[in-house]
């Protein structure tokens, strides 16, 4: 496989009913737009995680959302980066993040965990923080976190479910450029609060 031609993206989040449209489970929200953009089907099981594939401008890109639960992310992310004798060059990981606002845009291209336990685990499991990442706000505007687990497993609020089709589609362009321009050229258009508005 010609690795410079390639790009799995890994959605982060939690499997079961009971975690759908959590805020935790964002990461598994851009997989499915970016599944459904491109007509993939995200359904096969491979490493411990459900896996797709599609092709964009000669770029493979595959899909995949581990079903591990978060803690455990990096054994399905090992694995399937394994597989397809890849390095972390090839991964782009896509995960929530409290400390910023909500529907802020953040792509990096390496960095510490911040606390993220599905990151953190991904970093365990490749012994690496070098990967590119696009971290997504969850952060609440209007009121305090008193209890940050039950928040970030909670179902997203009326006014954060009106804005979030919108956040999950810019989050899914943000995939496709970076991979079609580099992150750079990604981080520039993405990155920051400019980023989240769509009203003039």
């Amino acid at each position: 496989m010609d690795q410079s031609r390639f790009f799995l993206v890994v959605g982060l989040g939690n499997p079961g009913a009971q975690f759908e449209k959590t805020r935790h489970n964002i990461g598994f929200l851009v997989i499915d737009k970016l599944a459904e953009k491109f007509e993939a089907r995200v359904k096969r099981e491979e490493c411990k995680s459900l896996v797709g594939e599609f092709g964009f401008e000669g770029y493979r890109v595959g899909l995949a959302k581990p079903q591990t639960f978060m803690n455990l992310s990096g054994e399905a992310v090992s694995c399937l980066l394994s597989k397809r004798q890849c390095g972390t060059e090839s991964l782009i990981v896509i995960s929530d993040d409290l400390a910023l606002p909500f529907g802020e845009l953040r792509l990096r291209r390496a960095g510490s965990h911040g606390g993220h336990n599905g990151l953190r685990s991904i970093i365990h499991c490749l012994s690496s923080e070098t990967f590119p990442r696009l971290r997504i706000g969850i952060r609440p505007l209007e009121y305090e976190i008193s209890d940050a687990r039950s928040f970030v497993l909670g179902k997203f609020s009326k006014s954060e479910n009106e804005r979030l089709e919108d956040i999950v589609s810019r989050a899914s362009e943000a995939i496709i450029t970076m991979i079609e321009k580099g992150i750079e050229y990604a981080m520039s258009k993405f990155n920051g609060p400019a980023a989240i508005s769509t009203e003039q």
